[in-house]
């Protein structure tokens, strides 16, 4: 579903041409930074038929009529009392000015976010649909005027649809079969727009009826997103029952602190008053054409302990037709302290607006923030719309570095990356992270303090979660600022390690990067999915996920080594890359008797990159006196 995108040569030769506007630096020179769809590779599907009468395994429901959705009573899946298929991802992020909060977003990962296949290139296939539950229509003719209607938007937040891209919408009939009554082709970002549809052939009137909505997705070099909104079905209406009765509230609310989304309690205490914001605030838009008087306010309270922190006064306004209003509310003081100092804490601001006497859905006038205090720091808010990645030298390692604030001394275990799925796959390429003190910018000079090497990309099979590396030797920091780098070696050319990137999120006046072997302030506005894990007891991720760091089945003897190293493994060997500390490549070859003739390198630490015969990467160290 989410995460959408091929890291292929070809793909990159065709961005950098398309991204030449936006890309060039003070030298004169093409920048080497670009955003990218999240994760695209759409489905591979055996064509139309068998995407649109594929099979569900969800139990059914029969639902009668007014059938009404706007996705707010449920996250990440549809409602399954409502909608059998679970592909779509449901969510408050990828839409701009939504219709309320929640919308249903068609793209090309399914719902493992995982993509739909991971070797076929620039296809046109069938990816994500939204089947619902049987309706019961038998009791209904023409004469009862029953018309569908719901909003659309391409691209959101996402990348636009091409134009043989498309939305389309399938009705079942008596027969059983699927008929396509609506489609709409890719196009670029636009506001909301409502769809109205009369249902007026009879074979549609069964106690069997159902409505599927599908995306056509491309590959090439789009994610293919489309948002679904507030579908509505019932009988007594007419073509021009456009309206909306309903005041909802929209864009997810800001978090609580200044910069970070995320922080550990213990950091917030000790500048409580520099870490939170003046005020807050949520947005409530009234989508009828007659002014409506709402009544609002909010509560916030303490999860985990269910303490509460604060709740206001009830307020009252008057929204004119079709207004979006924003309600600031200045911060209020936090009192809480939690049990141990280093406690999760979870601060909840649940925001409210009711029509004062109105009969609109009421699911939607309620919208919610949680404020997270926990092991980590972070700038994003936990979801990626967009992927970004660096175009290298070949000759020069490529770096990215998000700069941290401590406000007392801590120490760094460990690190949560959340990386985009790429075809084929990025497991075998390592990586290292590295932590500096200062890097050389804006009249600093590097300063590493940490370094942590040989761990491979990795993912959680399950939308929006980070991979969790700990660090073999937990590093104690000062406090001030610290930079937390990911660098990928040399010799990577085009095949770039993909990063989920936050657009929602204004996080890159603190995020810098290295391709030139010197450092330069990022021109991508987002925050870079990064966040340094504080304290030493911290947990990788799940043990039936994919380790980061590849088993040690490559030994090195002897080590330091003069003239020749010896090799052995549990695997078969087959050839080999060693690269200096610079990751700058300095010999290459086969392996046929499992040793390497070393005698010509000059003195210095190594790191040596074998491929087995199954095409797995080992990667050791190693010294040459």
């Amino acid at each position: 579903m989410l995460m959408r995108f091929l890291n292929n040569s070809r793909v990159n030769s065709i961005w950098l041409s398309i991204f030449l506007m936006l890309s060039i630096n003070p030298f004169g020179t093409l920048a080497q930074e670009f955003v990218a769809p999240l994760d695209h590779n759409p489905s591979a599907m055996a064509g139309e038929n068998q995407a649109i009468h594929q099979s569900t395994k969800q139990k059914t429901t029969l639902l009668t009529l007014p059938f009404f959705e706007d996705f707010t009573t449920s996250e990440i899946f549809p409602d399954p009392s409502k909608w059998l298929d679970r592909s779509v991802y449901i969510n408050n992020t990828m839409a701009i000015n939504p219709v309320s909060r929640g919308v249903a977003t068609f793209d090309a990962l399914n719902e493992l976010s995982r993509p739909y296949d991971t070797i076929v290139f620039n296809a046109l296939v069938y990816a994500d649909s939204l089947t619902s539950q049987p309706i019961d229509l038998s009791g209904y003719t023409p004469a009862d005027s029953l018309y569908l209607s719901f909003f659309y938007q391409p691209q959101g937040n996402g990348f636009s649809p091409e134009t043989q891209d498309s939305l389309m919408l399938y009705l079942k009939k008596k027969s059983g079969v699927w008929e396509k009554i609506w489609a709409k082709e890719g196009t670029t970002v636009q506001p909301f727009q409502q769809v109205m549809i009369p249902i007026t052939d009879t074979v549609f009137f069964h106690d069997n009826f159902s409505m599927r909505f599908v995306n056509k997705a491309s590959i090439n070099l789009n994610d293919d997103v489309w948002n679904l909104d507030y579908i509505r079905l019932d009988a007594g209406r007419h073509m021009y029952d456009t309206l909306v009765d309903d005041v909802a509230t929209t864009l997810q609310p800001p978090f609580i602190l200044n910069d970070y989304t995320a922080m550990p309690y213990r950091q917030f205490v000790a500048d409580m008053a520099g870490s939170l914001v003046s005020q807050h605030h949520f947005t409530v838009r009234n989508n009828m054409n007659a002014l409506r008087a709402i009544q609002y306010g909010y509560t916030a309270r303490e999860i985990l302990s269910n303490t509460p922190l604060y709740s206001s006064s009830l307020s009252n306004t008057n929204l004119q037709p079709g207004e979006e209003l924003q309600i600031d509310y200045p911060m209020y003081s936090v009192a809480f302290t939690p049990t141990h100092v280093n406690d999760k804490v979870v601060f909840e601001q649940k925001y409210y607006a009711t029509t004062v006497g109105g009969t609109d859905s009421k699911e939607n006038d309620t919208i919610v923030c949680e404020q997270v205090f926990d092991n980590y720091l972070a700038y994003d808010d936990g979801t990626a719309e967009k992927s970004y990645f660096l175009k290298q030298f070949a000759s020069v390692p490529a770096k990215a570095a998000v700069e941290f604030y401590l406000y007392e001394s801590d120490t760094i275990g460990g690190a949560a990356i959340y990386f985009g799925r790429q075809v084929p796959s990025a497991t075998n390429k390592y990586f290292t992270i590295e932590i500096y003190q200062d890097i050389a910018i804006n009249g600093g000079t590097d300063q590493l303090v940490y370094v942590q090497d040989f761990l491979f990309p990795a993912y959680t099979d399950t939308i929006n979660k980070f991979f969790v590396y700990r660090f073999d030797s937990p590093v104690m920091m000062p406090p001030g600022k610290f930079y937390f780098v990911v660098v990928q070696p040399a010799n990577s050319g085009s095949d770039s390690l993909y990063y989920g990137l936050d657009v929602n999120r204004m996080g890159a006046n603190y995020h810098y990067y290295s391709v030139y072997n010197y450092w330069e302030p990022s021109m991508i506005q987002g925050a870079l999915m990064f966040r340094p894990m504080l304290g030493t007891q911290i947990r990788t991720t799940r043990a039936n996920d994919r380790n980061p760091i590849h088993p040690k089945s490559l030994s090195l003897m002897p080590n330091p080594a003069a003239d020749y190293l010896y090799l052995t493994s549990s695997s078969d060997l087959q050839e080999y890359t060693i690269m200096n500390m610079l990751g700058q490549r300095v010999q290459q070859g086969t392996l046929s008797q499992n040793s390497i003739e070393v005698a010509s390198l000059q003195p210095g630490i190594y790191i040596i990159q074998v491929q087995t015969t199954q095409g797995v990467k080992l990667v050791e160290k190693f010294i040459k006196k």
